[in-house]
Parts: C-alpha cells; sequence; structure tokens
C-alpha cells in the first residue's frame, strides 16, 4: 500500500503477502532482480530474503535519492533495518538524460504511463547512462551486519521489484531525481525545442517568400484587449453527487457479472469524481502536489469506509486488501481517522530514530508530575501503557496515534497528535 506522495523522499507502505506470484512481471523489474541475483555471493541468502518479501515481513520502504531503506522482520520476529544503496547519477548526467527524452515524445509519453521501454534504456545507454542497476550496484548495509546480501536486504530488493512494476519513477528517484521535478524539466524543454523548431521553419519560410504579413503587433493585440470576450466562468459545483442508473432489471445478468457490486462502484466512482471536481474548483489547486495513487488493497480499504457495503459485498472488499472481516472492521476505523497514514501506522512496526524518541520521552515527563506517569513499555514504534488496554504508535508521519485493545485486538482510537501526551490522554480515555 502507497502512502506519502512525490518529493526528495517517497514512503510506500507494507505490502502484503505474494503468495503464487513472481516478484516482477516488468521487464525493468526482471533486470532488477537480475542484477541482485548476479551480485549476491550466496543464493542461499537471496532464497530466504525472498521467503521474507513473500510472507509479508518487509515493512514500509523509504525511496530516495541513491538509497532504500526498510525495516525488515525475520521469522523469530527480529527486526532489522536493511538499506540498499545505488550510485545517483551526477547533475551533467541528469542533463544529457532529460535532453534524450525530450527528444522523442514516447519516450515522455511511455513514463507518463508508468512504463520503461527498452529504446528508452538503450537511449540512454547510447548517451552514456545506466539506468538500471548492473552487476555490484546494488550495495548492501543491514543491522545484522553481514558484509554481503542478507535474507533482509535480499528481502528489500526483491519488494522493490514489486514497486518497480507499478512505477518505474521510483528507480528514477534512486538515481536521484523525483517524478514531479522530471516531468516539469521534460515539458520545459520539449516546448523549448518546439518553439525553436517553430522559428526555425518560420525563417526558412521567410527567406522563401520574402516578407509575411503573419501574426499581429504586440501593441495591436493589447489594444485589443477589452474588445475580446472574457474566458467563460469554471463550471459550478453541483450540490452532490450524482445518482448512477440502476441495474435492477427483468433481464437476467450475464454469467459472472453481480448489479449490486456494480452498482456500489458506479456510486463510488459518482462521489469520487465530485470530490475531485470540488477539489479542481478550489482556490490555489493550481499549486498543490499531486496525489499518490492508491494501491488496489487501499483503495477496497477506502470502498469500505467511505461506501458501507453490505456483508457480501464487505467480504469481497477485505478479500481483496487480504483482510479477513475483523481485521477490515479495523482498517475501515484506521482509514476514517487518517487514511493511507493511518493504514500504514496499523500495519506496520518500525524503529523511530534516537531523536524521536527522546523528544518524545521529554514530552510525557513534562506532561506528568515526577513519578506520576504512567509506565510504558516500548517496542520499536508502539510503546504500550503497562496495565492497562492502551497504546501510543509513532508514524511515518512524525505524529501519535492512541489506540486501544477490543477483545484482544488492538485497534485506532481516535485521530493522531503531535504532542504524544495528548494522543496518549485520549487512549488512556478510551481504554
Amino acid at each position: 500500500m502507497m502512502s506519502r506522495s512525490e518529493g526528495p523522499e517517497r514512503t510506500f507502505a507494507a505490502l502484503p503477502p505474494a503468495h503464487g506470484r513472481g516478484f516482477a512481471s516488468s521487464w525493468w523489474g526482471l533486470a532488477w532482480l537480475k542484477a541482485l541475483e548476479d551480485t549476491a555471493l550466496d543464493g542461499q541468502q537471496l532464497k530466504k530474503g525472498r521467503k521474507l518479501a513473500r510472507e509479508g515481513r518487509v515493512g514500509a520502504v523509504s525511496v530516495r535519492p541513491g538509497r532504500l531503506t526498510a525495516v525488515v522482520q525475520d521469522r523469530d520476529a527480529s527486526a532489522y533495518r536493511s538499506d540498499v544503496l545505488l550510485q545517483e547519477l551526477t547533475d551533467e548526467e541528469w542533463d544529457r538524460f532529460l535532453d534524450m527524452a525530450s527528444e522523442r515524445s514516447g519516450h515522455i509519453a511511455a513514463l507518463l504511463d508508468r512504463e520503461m521501454p527498452p529504446h528508452l534504456v538503450e537511449d540512454a545507454a547510447a548517451a552514456g547512462l545506466d539506468l538500471l542497476p548492473g552487476i555490484g550496484d546494488l550495495e548492501p548495509e543491514c543491522s545484522c551486519e553481514a558484509w554481503d546480501h542478507c535474507p533482509h536486504t535480499g528481502a528489500l530488493c526483491y519488494q522493490v521489484a514489486r514497486l518497480l512494476d507499478q512505477d518505474p519513477f521510483v528507480l528514477l528517484l534512486l538515481r536521484g531525481r523525483g517524478e514531479r521535478w522530471l516531468l516539469d524539466e521534460l515539458q520545459v524543454r520539449s516546448a523549448a525545442r518546439a518553439g525553436r523548431r517553430e522559428d526555425d521553419e518560420a525563417s526558412a519560410e521567410d527567406a522563401a517568400e520574402g516578407p509575411s504579413s503573419r501574426g499581429v503587433r504586440a501593441d495591436e493585440a493589447y489594444a485589443a484587449r477589452n474588445i475580446l470576450p472574457p474566458l467563460p466562468p469554471p463550471p459550478p459545483l453541483p450540490p452532490e453527487p450524482g445518482l448512477p442508473p440502476s441495474l435492477d432489471t427483468e433481464t437476467d445478468p450475464a454469467e459472472g457479472v453481480d448489479p449490486s457490486a456494480l452498482e456500489f462502484l458506479a456510486a463510488d466512482s459518482a462521489v469520487r469524481a465530485f470530490a475531485l471536481l470540488a477539489e479542481a474548483l478550489a482556490a490555489g489547486h493550481g499549486q498543490q502536489p499531486l496525489a499518490a495513487g492508491l494501491t488496489p488493497g487501499q483503495d477496497a480499504v477506502r470502498m469500505a469506509a467511505d461506501g458501507r457495503p453490505d456483508s457480501p459485498l464487505a467480504a469481497r472488499l477485505g478479500a481483496a486488501a487480504g483482510l479477513g472481516p475483523a481485521a477490515l472492521d479495523v482498517a475501515v476505523r484506521a482509514w476514517r481517522y487518517g487514511g493511507t497514514t493511518a493504514l500504514a501506522v496499523y500495519d506496520e512496526e518500525w524503529l523511530p530514530g534516537p531523536d524521536d524518541l527522546a523528544r518524545a520521552r521529554a514530552q510525557l515527563a513534562s506532561a506528568w508530575e515526577e513519578g506520576e506517569g504512567p509506565r510504558l513499555r516500548v517496542t520499536d514504534n508502539r510503546w504500550t501503557v503497562v496495565g492497562s488496554d492502551a497504546q501510543l504508535r509513532y508514524g511515518p508521519d512524525g505524529r501519535w496515534w492512541p489506540y486501544a485493545k477490543e477483545r484482544g485486538r488492538w485497534v485506532p482510537a481516535g485521530p493522531a497528535e503531535d504532542d504524544p501526551a495528548a494522543a496518549l490522554a485520549g487512549a488512556l480515555s478510551g481504554s
């Protein structure tokens, strides 16, 4: 499940187990795995890593220029921070890549479709740029202190192959540049290239035909500014989402078609279209960053949270998210408190940095008189109140999320707080 959006770093929530499927289907994902498997000296370690990844033991994956990071759990629940390093491209190399990619509209179109065609990689190689890693390019670092690829860095690489299948911009960010920056630069260079081509064509035409009357003088265009009609206003926002058509007809549906499920999807699409239009008409919408897309599992939880489906449909949505009825109920509750970030907090266990831990302890200590505060048992990002059904979880967004135990299961108990003491007060009041 993907979480945080485009920036100098992207964080992808933990993916569900990959039972019965390969880790890559795209040719660039397979090339990534070949670089890993050709580099590792111990094939048995990679087999263990592949098994850990297949069992869903890789936590949230952080991707930033030159480095991948995730917490990987062994089968005995021991957690290790694993990093894989890849050399960034230099500024001069990125300049060559952008010049090369902007020359062919097919390269830009392929990237927009989340594809990396072979001819793009071949053209980059001809320009002296290696986008995909080769033997020895994936450098491992792991808190288990292995000097070669261990099961934990191997598991991280196998998981990243799945991410690359969905979005080749993950590789480009790892090489040093984020999606928004790349697309903006490609647009600027393509526009400049098109402008130069038009100027060259106009110059050639003028040379062949002599003085031309094409175009309008700038002072004339400015003088006519009050004559031209104004642009039409944007469309008004409807009072509510539209109603989808009913599929309850006298005709039997085709085999395999569930009319109630289609009606549910149509109603959900109408609600989402209404929300997107409201966002587009809001002031400053053009300056907002692009929102990250949802994975199928995240989208299934969202639909269960927003649409309140009947039991059969809820069961199908839960199956799509890899969740049973009880787990889906908890995931829905998490979604309503905080969307994809809250889902990541519910799913993942990871180790915060020492500065984050020290700051949280200081905030908690200042909230109570000495010796009066609750005793906490700390396990990675989860702080449980001893003798109580209350817990805090530190999220990847830097906030604290209250949890309470219900029928033996930890469930979200409220929205996040910047102050762990405030979040703990909410967790204790609900426990």
